[in-house]
């Protein structure tokens, strides 16, 4: 109480401290009236003197203290967020000095909490920049290292001429794919695309992603199959050319990133007003340190593979955008030499 006074206290700590005085020092000067006329005086003074004395610093105290927390008010409410309308509830009332040094408080753990934030995406910033940088010098020191090496004779050479040329275009594709890919982050990042939901069967979609994938699939033996719960009929709720973005992405690294031989499985389980599509492969699997970071930007669990196997780094960064917008989500386990799955939710279809 004695810590955080308000103005009402205030002004009657100090009422009473003045009222007290000044009374002493009146009873003890009127010494030549009688004892009762002094006590009785004495009374009559001390109540006027503390509603008096009240009314008088409780006025004082309001209105030094108010204009200068009104003050710090409108700085305050001045660094806080653009358009806020809300009105400041707490000027004028009873108990404000108490509530402006909570709401300065407040305001002071608020800015730390902004301004730790902000480093935060600094530093963000800063790691996306690198990854970006380290991405493009890749296929662009390898297209001007081939273009080099053509312009100062190479060209001439049979032996290589054709095949230099073949590994420049191979490398200005990995630079579309990556361009490509952060001009889709962009849009999904800011809101700019816009879903459109249809009414869709999901086990359709993915035997269409798996046909798209059969020269692959051929080439390292793998099987495209489906869990037995898929004989069931799952009808969704989506935007279906994008799930069919995060289908193919999905079933494209179970493939690459499987044994030879391998099976990648494709199942369907129902979870009350939502489906949940699980993409899994028996291959080797990720290291457990790496499961939280898979769907950062550019972040490779393994990177000299995934370099050999080619993709932007991107893909399933993508995949976690496309499914949050639908306001859904995706999550990943994986077990060493067992496997990894992939699993999401949709909306059912009503």
């Amino acid at each position: 109480m004695f810590k955080n006074p308000t103005v009402k206290q205030i002004a009657i700590f100090s009422s009473i401290a003045i009222t007290f005085v000044f009374g002493l020092f009146l009873f003890a000067h009127e010494s030549n009236i009688l004892a009762h006329y002094r006590i009785l005086k004495f009374f009559v003074f001390t109540i006027v003197g503390l509603i008096s004395s009240y009314l008088i610093v409780l006025y004082a105290v309001r209105n030094f203290a108010h204009e200068r927390i009104k003050l710090i008010y409108k700085n305050i409410h001045k660094v806080k967020q653009a358009g806020t309308k809300e009105k400041n509830p707490y000027v004028g009332s009873d108990d404000m000095m108490d509530r402006v040094e909570k709401d300065v408080n407040k305001f002071v753990i608020e800015q730390d909490q902004e301004i730790q934030t902000l480093k935060s995406l600094e530093n963000y910033r800063r790691e996306y920049l690198g990854n970006i940088s380290h991405e493009l010098k890749t296929p662009i020191f390898n297209i001007q290292g081939y273009i080099h090496t053509l312009i100062e004779g190479g060209i001439y050479d049979e032996n290589i001429n054709m095949d230099y040329l073949k590994r420049a275009a191979n490398n200005t594709e990995r630079l579309k794919v990556i361009v490509d890919d952060l001009t889709e982050i962009s849009k999904l990042e800011s809101g700019v695309l816009e879903l459109e939901f249809e009414d869709f069967d999901i086990k359709s979609l993915v035997e269409e992603v798996y046909k798209d994938q059969e020269f692959l699939t051929k080439k390292m033996n793998i099987s495209l199959v489906f869990n037995d719960s898929a004989d069931n009929s799952f009808r969704v709720r989506a935007d279906k050319e994008n799930i069919r973005q995060v289908l193919m992405n999905l079933i494209t690294n179970a493939v690459k990133y499987n044994k030879q031989d391998g099976i990648v499985k494709a199942s369907f389980y129902e979870m009350g007003q939502n489906v949940l599509i699980e993409i899994a492969d028996n291959g080797p699997g990720i290291e457990e340190q790496h499961l939280p970071h898979l769907f950062d930007r550019f972040y490779r669990a393994d990177n000299h593979r995934s370099r050999e196997i080619g993709g932007s780094g991107l893909g399933l960064s993508i995949v976690k955008h496309i499914i949050e917008a639908h306001k859904q989500t995706i999550n990943v386990r994986s077990s060493k030499e067992i496997g990894t799955t992939f699993g999401f939710t949709l909306t059912r279809s009503k």
